[in-house]
């Protein structure tokens, strides 16, 4: 792996415009809009924007598919100015760009309202031959599965594109890592097992993980994330599964070693919105591995990235540079 280095970040890419309201209005009532921003945001947006905001000098590869339509110029605009690579953004002619409608309330939820466009269209034929054989990247990173329209479908064997576009990565010598996003469908359990044998690293939430072992309640405790993340092993996984929430990190390795970690808390009154901080854990999380810290290490390191990260409106505005991190 000496000759190998930067990330890979391929899935969703998605415009949020984020409304901040004092509450959540009851039906058919209405609430005022105190602020709006605008960003993009998607998996791969958010952990690329992450890791270019803290100035890591790895290179970084975006792939994604955009529609032709003025929320794609965005996209393209926000990656150049974070120094992001864009001709493997890729243009779907007549599909709207993927966007979401963020209703936030400072302190508390946040709700999605989302627009799957260009992001439902992105193939296996969207990673030619020599996207990973020809790559010196070291790892490569897929989200959200569950979210990702065409690669996640199931055909009569119970394969998905994405479950092939993970191996090609992996048969290639990268590092794969996968997030999921909290979204509700009754396949959700079969997407994750179709690609649990190609997936080095999964990194999710809760949530997530509950829904990806058919679990009922998520676990709210070390000894319930450690149960789900064993059976998320027993389908496959190859090194770890990564599972974070409001309060506890836990590591479990493929090797059998454990590793958790209690969550630094911010005042509430110094936190401006929750939106992407799963990302941000991400983001850390992966420059850890990249680097090959071990698990403590790089929980610790995952953990404060997501800490910054609810400082800011977007997703990843207000990460600051590693070295004020670390």
């Amino acid at each position: 792996m000496t000759d190998r280095s930067g990330i890979i970040c391929a899935g969703n890419w998605i415009v949020d415009v984020i409304h901040e309201i004092a509450q959540w209005p009851d039906e058919s009532n209405l609430v005022r809009i105190t602020a709006q921003t605008r960003g993009i945001g998607g998996g791969p947006a958010n952990v690329l924007a992450a890791l270019a905001r803290l100035k890591t000098g790895l290179p970084l590869w975006p792939i994604g598919a955009i529609g032709d339509d003025g929320y794609a110029d965005f996209v393209r605009a926000e990656c150049t100015s974070l120094g992001l690579p864009t001709q493997h953004l890729i243009p779907k002619p007549g599909a709207a760009t993927a966007h979401t409608h963020v209703m936030s309330v400072p302190g508390q939820s946040r709700t999605f309202f989302y627009q799957g466009g260009a992001n439902d269209l992105l193939s296996e034929a969207d990673f030619p031959a020599g996207t990973f054989s020809q790559t010196k990247a070291r790892v490569f990173y897929l989200g959200y599965l569950t979210l990702l329209g065409t690669l996640d479908q199931i055909d009569d064997n119970g394969a998905t594109q994405a479950a092939q576009i993970l191996e090609r990565a992996q048969r290639a010598g990268l590092t794969t890592c996968v997030d999921l996003v909290s979204t509700e469908r009754p396949d959700f359990e079969a997407i994750i097992s179709a690609s649990a044998p190609f997936i080095d690293y999964l990194i999710l939430n809760e949530v997530e993980a509950a829904r990806a072992t058919g679990t009922p309640v998520p676990p709210t405790d070390a000894t319930g994330m450690q149960d789900i993340a064993q059976r998320l092993l027993a389908k496959g996984v190859c090194k770890a599964v990564i599972i974070h929430s409001a309060t506890h990190l836990l590591w479990q390795g493929a090797d059998g070693t454990g590793n958790d970690l209690a969550v630094p808390q911010l005042p509430p009154v110094e936190i401006a919105s929750h939106l992407g901080a799963g990302d941000a854990f991400c983001a850390g999380m992966l420059y850890a591995l990249h680097q090959g810290w071990d698990a403590p290490l790089a929980l610790s390191l995952a953990a404060n990235v997501a800490r910054e990260s609810l400082r800011g409106m977007t997703a990843n505005s207000a990460i600051p540079p590693l070295s004020e991190l670390i």
